[in-house]
């Protein structure tokens, strides 16, 4: 069974977008094609994907949708469960190095770039529309819920997971605010994903049977420094903050100490972090 891309109907957001927004989706699709996210996925939050799957009891044959699924760490496991998944993702080159992942696997699903704010999807075309730490990233928080929505079937589930502002993926962000550009006009933070009234806000009355629940996933690095580098080397909004005062030495200095510091702060003597997300699950009414 294959699911093909049409354009979208009853979609507010399906209409044509202004030039800033074609702009500002350009530089969100490059900057997570920066450093290697793909090692992000696979060393460190593989095991968030598989997480949903369970949540959401992905059964055979169920039609799935992955929003803003990087690499396929929810989409693989699910397609591996014997659904019929579409995984998609702003940047091509993360769709390429998880369609490489998931023939490696023996997955068989569809690959596909789109816009989490604007899906090409009819409405009502899937059983299950998931993202794991994907569609908070998406700059204007209500046009995603909205699309989450559309595209999910009346008795079908919904389920995200998503970095709390208080854990630690919440503290960097926030560290590295007062070094980065500012935002777009209309943005909004990412983690505000984390925050269960704000995700219930979001999807409104048009999902029943909510269920929110914070959790961990442990992560290992050497020391707070380890850390550092690895972000620097790796992660997209870090590379592209770092870019942002590469010509103030004193201020990357300082955001060096920054990220440092918290990592040092957030390792256990074991070495080892635990980095708190939000797990939501729903059913579109």
């Amino acid at each position: 069974m294959t699911i093909h891309l049409q354009p979208p109907t009853s979609s507010p957001a399906a209409s044509t977008p202004d030039a800033a927004d074609v702009a500002l989706k350009a530089k969100h699709a490059t900057m997570w094609g920066l450093g290697d996210y793909p090692a992000v996925a696979r060393e460190l939050i593989a095991t968030l994907g598989p997480v949903v799957v369970e949540a959401l009891d992905v059964k055979p044959g169920q039609r799935v949708l992955d929003v803003a699924a990087g690499t396929g760490n929810a989409a693989i496991p699910a397609a591996l469960a014997g659904a019929v998944v579409v995984a998609t993702d702003l940047t091509q080159s993360l769709l390429d190095v998880g369609r490489a992942a998931a023939e490696a696997a023996g997955a068989h699903l569809e690959w596909r770039q789109a816009d989490a704010e604007a899906l090409p999807f009819p409405a009502a075309t899937f059983d299950t529309v998931l993202s794991v730490v994907g569609v908070m990233f998406a700059p204007h928080h209500q046009a995603s819920a909205d699309e989450l929505v559309r595209v999910c079937r009346p008795g079908g589930r919904i389920g995200l997971i998503c970095w709390t502002p208080e854990g630690f993926i919440g503290q960097m962000f926030a560290a590295m605010k007062p070094f980065a550009a500012p935002p777009p006009p209309g943005a909004q933070p990412p983690p505000l994903w984390g925050r269960e009234e704000h995700v219930r806000l979001l999807l409104g009355e048009r999902v029943v049977s909510v269920s929110a629940e914070k959790r961990t996933v442990a992560v290992t690095f050497e020391s707070g420094e380890a850390f550092r580098d690895f972000f620097k080397r790796t992660y997209g909004p870090t590379i592209v903050t770092y870019r942002f005062i590469a010509d103030d030495p004193e201020k990357v200095a300082a955001l060096d100490d920054a990220l440092a510091e918290l990592g040092r702060s957030a390792l256990d003597h074991q070495g080892q972090m635990e980095w708190e997300y939000l797990l939501v699950t729903a059913t579109r009414a």
